[in-house]
């Protein structure tokens, strides 16, 4: 018998939500890597989780910011492939949340 195994790919963003097998939110999306992506944890005890901000007037929004150089830029077409500032790889730039 020849065993297969189904691969799927899923595109990943920054500030989404990450969820378990029991559909709880376990995470939100912090970076993305060559392996995968990185998450926040978010405290199971955190009854209700606050959705990524907007671009309305006095809302925050996410940006990219490198862990190397400090280097931040706009998440419109998701994160780099290396910081423009440094030329530091992907893995070293996750999104953020500012005012």
């Amino acid at each position: 018998m020849d065993d297969q195994i189904e691969v799927r790919s899923v595109s990943v963003e920054p500030g989404e939500l990450v969820y378990d097998s029991d559909r709880q939110v376990v995470g939100r999306v912090s970076g993305v890597t060559d392996t995968g992506f990185e998450a926040e944890a978010i405290p199971p005890d955190e009854s209700e989780v606050e959705e990524v901000p907007g671009q309305e007037f006095g809302e925050g929004y996410l940006m990219w910011r490198c862990a190397e150089c400090g280097e931040m830029g706009e998440l419109e077409e998701g994160l780099p492939e290396s910081c423009p500032n440094c030329t530091a790889p992907r893995e070293a730039i996750s999104a953020v949340e500012e005012d």
